[in-house]
């Protein structure tokens, strides 16, 4: 049986050097990857100014039962728009499962669901996400650019935005103070 290429649930971490600004030190939650494309949730980062009950108040949403938090900085397409990445104890009519490992959602019922607290116990909302053509991840994946570590979802729901990147590093058994920016040529 040939084993699966694809990364779908599992964690990209940007690599010293990666060679784009939007991406350093980035934490990318992938949630869709095959033959067609990628898509993945930036989770190293937090937008500066805005938290979930802004983001709820934008979409005339009454926080009522959920707590304030920070919202995370997706990826650089649509920035607009909304996901949420949840524990797969709640489901709504667009929440996709993702190898078992969590679930997404990008719909409002979700958000509406978590203000009046019956929605999912653990979430992290996310405005804007990392998409690939197909096959252009795949090429990404043989430079140095990223680093595919395992899908735990306690990376996502136990452990802040800005401590992602290095809590994933050291769970992949990686000490970034001994990574080059640059790749070699043997």
């Amino acid at each position: 049986m040939k084993e699966s290429c694809y990364l779908t649930g599992q964690f990209l971490l940007a690599m010293p050097g990666i060679g784009d600004p939007r991406f350093d030190h980035a934490v990318i939650a992938m949630c869709m990857h095959d033959e067609s494309g990628a898509l993945g949730i930036g989770l190293g980062g937090e937008i500066a100014g805005l938290g979930f009950h802004d983001v709820l108040r934008q979409l005339s949403i009454d926080p009522v039962a959920a707590p304030d938090c920070g919202v995370c900085i997706g990826g650089p397409v649509e920035p607009g728009r909304g996901f949420v990445l949840h524990s797969r104890d709640w489901s709504g009519q667009d929440t996709v499962d993702v190898a078992g490992r969590w679930a997404l959602s990008g719909m409002v019922d979700v958000l509406r669901a978590i203000a009046a607290g019956r929605g999912p116990t653990r979430w992290q909302v996310a405005l804007g996400y990392a998409g690939w053509g197909a096959g252009q991840l795949d090429a990404e994946m043989t430079r140095h650019g990223w680093l595919s570590v395992a899908g735990d979802s306690s990376l996502i729901f136990d452990v802040a935005a800005e401590s992602r990147w290095a809590a994933g590093m050291a769970a992949a058994g990686v000490d970034p103070r001994l990574l080059s920016s640059q790749a070699g040529r043997a």
